[in-house]
This record gives structure tokens, C-alpha cells and sequence, in this order.
């Protein structure tokens, strides 16, 4: 998606330890323009599914999964990093380790909320290793629901989570995707298969 690569380039910040900088537009500080215009990207690329519910994890994938289910008209649902008094009942729960925070976190979905005639469209912000879509994809077979789809804003190419998660047969779709930055010059170069 070129309007969401061209902001990268105007507005990331490479790190060392291939860290990829959008906060001032992605998920710290959220551009709801651009956000809109990745919702309705979304809608394009999986309009021939039928979607009953868009799961995320918190926090950063939420703001564009809710912009995102304005144009499929359904739900959010979003895993939670931490059990609170406010979920009653059953869980499904599984553990993932986040590239970016470094920990491994146990995250939860009410059993209310996922149910075995779900069909799922999986969002986030990012894609590094694979770690939290492969826990997101788990939370929804245990549900018995269904994964229709994996919408993604950002994938990182050169590391191993979007082979993982596509051998494993799943519709994935990044808007971009980085095939290399450099912290020393911040360049950043984009796959074309985007």
C-alpha cells in the first residue's frame, strides 16, 4: 500500500536491533486518515470472505482493527495481556513473546466472545517472528471458530513470521512490507509483494 509505505519513509525511525520507529502515526499517536484508508485496503483484499469478528491483541493493533470492522460491519475483539476482575467466566488462553517488549505474555479472549461459528479476520500492527499470530490463530481453533484471514499493517520480510504463518496454509495479507532498513543511513526498502 503505497500511501502507508510513503509515510514509513517520511516518518519511521530505524533502530538498532531492527526496530522499526512509527509511533508519531501508528501506535502511539494514530493517523486516523491513514488508518481509514487501511481499513478500507482490508475490506478490498478479503471481500470475498465472510467475516463475523476481527480479532486483535492489545494494545496497538486495536486502533486499526476498529477502523477496520467499520467497513466488514462487525465486532472487535481484542486478547487481553492480563486477566482482570472484569472478565467473568471461561478463557481461552495462550502464551506469546513479543519481539518488540522482549516477554512473554499469557493472553485471554472470553469464551463469550469467540464462538465455534466465528469466522475470524486476524489484524495487527506488525509481523516480526510470528509469535503473536501464531498465538491469535490458536486462540481461534481452540475456539472452533475459523480464521478466514490475517490482515497485517507492517511485516518485517527479512525476519521469519510471515513465512511461518504462511506455510501454515493462512490468507495473509501486509499492507508493507520492510525487506530491509539500515539504523546507520534509516533507509528502508519495500518488498513488492505488498
Amino acid at each position: 500500500m503505497k500511501l502507508l509505505e510513503d509515510t514509513i519513509r517520511e516518518k519511521g525511525i530505524v533502530k538498532e536491533g531492527n526496530v522499526l520507529k512509527v509511533d508519531s502515526f501508528l501506535n502511539h499517536q494514530m493517523d486516523i486518515k491513514l488508518f481509514n484508508e487501511m481499513g478500507k485496503e482490508f475490506k478490498r483484499l478479503f471481500a470475498d470472505k465472510e467475516i463475523t469478528k476481527i480479532l486483535t491483541i492489545e494494545a496497538s493493533g486495536i486502533g486499526i482493527a476498529c477502523v477496520a470492522a467499520q467497513y466488514f460491519d462487525v465486532p472487535v475483539v481484542f486478547a487481553k495481556k492480563a486477566q482482570s476482575i472484569n472478565i467473568d467466566g471461561d478463557v481461552y488462553s495462550t502464551s506469546i513473546t513479543s519481539f518488540t517488549h522482549k516477554r512473554e505474555y499469557q493472553v485471554i479472549v472470553s469464551k463469550k466472545y469467540l464462538l465455534p461459528e466465528d469466522k475470524v479476520l486476524i489484524i495487527d500492527d506488525f509481523l516480526a517472528n510470528g509469535c503473536a499470530l501464531n498465538g491469535l490463530t490458536e486462540l481461534v481453533e481452540d475456539a472452533g471458530a475459523s480464521v478466514e484471514g490475517i490482515g497485517i499493517a507492517i511485516e518485517k520480510g527479512f525476519q521469519d513470521g510471515g513465512r511461518i504463518i504462511r506455510d501454515k496454509g493462512y490468507d495473509l495479507h501486509s499492507l508493507a512490507i520492510v525487506e530491509s532498513m539500515d539504523a546507520a543511513t534509516g533507509e528502508i526498502k519495500f518488498s513488492q509483494e505488498a
